[in-house]
């Protein structure tokens, strides 16, 4: 806690001029923190930076910690967003990925958190999971609905290298679903939320209407933001920082004031590439008078000459300036995204 305040204290001349719009308390399980050392947190960045009056302020949680009185203390100390690691509301897939919370403590959190006055809920929620049948993945869409949260985050089952679903993979324990059956999971989740009211503001991002992740939506309109912490990343538009992973060494630099990060100057492909990526996921798409003004011209070329091909197989929209995914193209989004961006460096 010591060391997160110093860093918070240290840094604050990095966004001296700005005004902090989203604060978000999460990556690992920041709701194991004490709710004094958390309310603590939330002073020291108060004391320090410009936050908004309305920020939206974001507790990253499982519902296996959590309880009606924590919740309602998170609310009191100025928490009014929240996001749960729910995953899956079938015991069989909890098991499978070995999280510590059933469904009816999953389902409890989201209604004690309501009665705590949450009025901003999210859940996270997987598909693709090995042996997942189609009725499966509706029941869990449709009980996410019926618990009338306001934002609903839906994602893919991957197998990263390390992770036990990805061993027990090379070994033949789990079978991956097929590419076709977790396609047509993604099509039946985009369905029944949009016949719900949510939007589909992201490619893996619902919400009802107007209440979009503010958060994550700086990431993806290429904002600045700050990250305190091991392993916190942060970007000023011109150039990456990360710390350190280790708990030891980030202690040890932040208290001799030695370095516990490293930073990279982001190229003009780097800067490029972020702003494909970033942007052709969402709703806002990509902006061509963006492009011309902030890149050089191969670039803008490039941007012009992969946009009318995929004009063409109808993979994209372009109206007012600004090009989206279509319908179809969601589906092939990493490859449409791929196609343009700038891989040799043009220059």
């Amino acid at each position: 806690m010591a060391g997160l305040k110093k860093e918070l204290e240290s840094r604050a001349s990095e966004l001296d001029s700005e005004i902090i719009n989203t604060i978000y308390l999460g990556g690992g399980t920041p709701s194991v923190l004490l709710i004094d050392e958390q309310s603590d947190l939330l002073k020291t960045i108060r004391q320090n930076y410009s936050v908004s009056d309305d920020a939206e302020v974001t507790m990253e949680a499982n519902p296996d910690d959590l309880s009606q009185a924590i919740l309602s203390a998170l609310r009191e100390i100025g928490y009014n967003r929240l996001s749960m690691g729910v995953q899956s509301f079938s015991e069989a897939d909890l098991k499978l990925m070995n999280r510590r919370h059933g469904v009816m403590q999953a389902v409890q959190s989201v209604k004690w958190a309501r009665n705590a006055g949450f009025k901003n809920i999210s859940i996270d929620l997987i598909y693709g999971l090995p042996n997942q049948t189609m009725e499966e993945w509706e029941r869990n869409v449709r009980i996410a609905v019926e618990l009338d949260v306001q934002h609903i985050s839906a994602y893919n089952l991957t197998y990263h290298e390390g992770t036990v679903f990805y061993d027990q993979l090379k070994k033949g324990i789990l079978h991956e679903l097929p590419d076709e059956l977790s396609l047509q999971q993604f099509e039946l989740l985009i369905r029944i939320l949009k016949e719900a009211g949510f939007e589909h503001y992201e490619i893996s991002n619902f919400c009802k209407p107007g209440l979009y992740s503010q958060h994550n939506s700086s990431y993806w309109k290429n904002k600045k933001y700050l990250g305190i912490g091991p392993s916190a990343h942060s970007f000023d538009l011109v150039s990456r920082r990360w710390n350190v992973s280790s708990i030891e060494k980030y202690l040890h630099g932040i208290e001799n004031n030695q370095s516990y990060s490293e930073a990279e100057i982001l190229t003009e492909q780097d800067r490029y590439n972020d702003y494909i990526i970033t942007g052709l996921r969402t709703i806002w798409g990509i902006s061509e008078t963006w492009i011309k003004t902030e890149f050089s011209e191969p670039y803008f070329i490039h941007f012009q000459e992969i946009r009318d091909k995929n004009l063409d197989s109808g993979h994209i929209s372009f109206h007012s300036g600004t090009v989206c995914l279509s319908p179809e193209g969601l589906f092939i989004s990493d490859r449409i995204i791929e196609d343009f961006m700038v891989i040799s460096n043009h220059q």
